[in-house]
């Protein structure tokens, strides 16, 4: 067994001055991933820095048309807010639909977002809300903060604090879970903003991970209706082909969970 120093800090500039003193930080979250990645000897952090017990990073607020979520908020406080059902109730079902109960009151939308898994849910709420992201350093628009691959623009070091979501006029999630992991095999997060942007956003089907939809954003701008989409084809280039479904599979899985959130958005 290799070893590892576990810090427990209580505050984000003492997490960043633990991260620069050790040789090999990694910060920790929900753990989902970076446990897991130990575990199979993928990785071997010299020091394992805990965020979840920062209180600064912990909490849900609504002001105005905004809504901001803390970093080291639990999936299960996001699911039980009534600030985020009566805001963006899309948020709080797309977390009742993530993993199983011990996930839920484990992970973070921190660290969901900081992995950047390909078939993780939240990329796909941040994309199609415009969402943006805060740092102890900078505040980056979702447009711009997913890079790729388990990518991100984050820098060595840098902690986020904070998700902000401008409140929507209408907005729907809908996914096919992956029977045994409760992945996203495909997922799809849809907007309707204020001033009648369409935003449409799916995760599980890109090589790259989270991807805008324009096909469906188009349809969906002309008519705000499931049926709108009966006619569109999704593109199955660069979609992912594996086990679980081909390409193809994938980009009709894209359409369908789109007309899905639709109707649930109402």
């Amino acid at each position: 067994m290799y070893q590892t120093t576990y810090h427990r800090p209580s505050s984000v500039d003492e997490a960043v001055s633990m991260f620069t003193r050790g040789s090999d930080s990694k910060y920790l979250a929900g753990g989902h991933t970076l446990i897991p990645v130990m575990k199979q000897r993928l990785a071997a952090p010299s020091d394992v820095i805990d965020l979840g017990k920062i209180k600064e990073l912990v909490g849900i607020e609504a002001s105005g048309d905004t809504l901001t979520i803390k970093a080291a908020t639990t999936y299960f406080d996001i699911m039980q807010s009534a600030e985020v059902k009566k805001s963006i109730p899309a948020i709080a079902y797309l977390t009742s639909v993530l993993g199983d109960p011990a996930v839920r009151h484990r992970g973070t939308i921190g660290g969901s977002i900081a992995n950047n898994d390909p078939a993780a849910d939240f990329p796909a709420a941040l994309v199609s809300l415009g969402a943006t992201v805060k740092t102890n350093k900078r505040s980056i628009s979702a447009d711009d903060f997913f890079k790729g691959l388990f990518t991100t623009a984050l820098e060595d070091g840098e902690i986020i604090t904070a998700v902000s979501f401008p409140i929507p006029a209408k907005a729907g999630y809908a996914k096919m879970r992956h029977p045994a992991s409760r992945f996203a095999l495909t997922g799809v997060f849809v907007t309707k903003t204020k001033a009648g942007e369409v935003r449409v956003a799916a995760t599980g089907a890109s090589q790259d991970g989270v991807m805008r939809v324009s096909a469906i954003e188009a349809a969906l701008k002309a008519n705000w209706a499931a049926g709108a989409l009966d006619s569109v084809k999704v593109s199955a280039d660069g979609l992912m082909s594996d086990i679980h479904g081909t390409s193809d599979y994938r980009a009709n899985l894209v359409k369908v969970m789109a007309q899905r959130a639709v109707d649930a958005a109402g």
